[in-house]
């Protein structure tokens, strides 16, 4: 990663409470999923997974080594994806992450949609886990290489997916006028 950026700078602070974490990032590029097994190394120091679609996986076939597991949409199977989270979830030694959007979008998007997927998930799990989200972003500055900074907060609120969706949105919006103040 030190190849392609300039830096790297985690803002906010997470207090880990030793449960199973679900981590919602925003899905802006081919390098979230990098950006956060290296958060993860660096804060929270779990086994690391991450949904992905099958389609996708079968392309980059080398993640499932990494932590990647298949999800594909509209079949029979995808209840088996949403156990075979929850049973991850069910570990303090886990951190999952997920995509809510299900695809890659704009960093300048500024309202994400969830996918239906985290609230089968959240059913199916006890309320003994951390959910993080994660807001990354990049920007040049006078750099030739970008500049990466993953920006966190601890979820607290209702485990309803329209209020994790809402506080998601409110924490991207906040992540974004912060980044939009800064200067070299």
């Amino acid at each position: 990663m030190k190849r392609h950026f300039q830096s790297f700078t985690i803002n906010g602070t997470i207090e880990d409470k030793g449960l199973p974490i679900l981590l919602i990032c925003n899905h802006m590029s081919w390098w979230d999923g990098i950006w956060t097994l290296y958060v993860n190394q660096q804060l929270f120091k779990r086994k690391y997974h991450f949904m992905m679609l099958e389609e996708e996986l079968r392309k980059n076939w080398f993640f499932q080594y990494t932590g990647g597991f298949s999800i594909k949409k509209r079949s029979k199977s995808i209840i088996e994806t949403f156990d075979y989270t929850a049973e991850l979830l069910s570990d303090a030694k886990n951190l999952v992450l997920l995509f809510p959007q299900g695809n890659i979008k704009s960093i300048y998007q500024n309202k994400f949609v969830f996918e239906k997927g985290i609230e089968k998930i959240l059913q199916r799990t006890k309320d003994d886990i951390q959910i993080v989200f994660q807001a990354n972003l990049i920007d040049y500055f006078a750099d030739a290489k970008p500049n990466a900074f993953f920006n966190l907060h601890h979820y607290t609120g209702e485990w309803n997916i329209d209020e994790i969706e809402k506080a998601y949105n409110s924490f991207y919006k906040q992540c974004l006028e912060a980044q939009a103040k800064k200067e070299i």
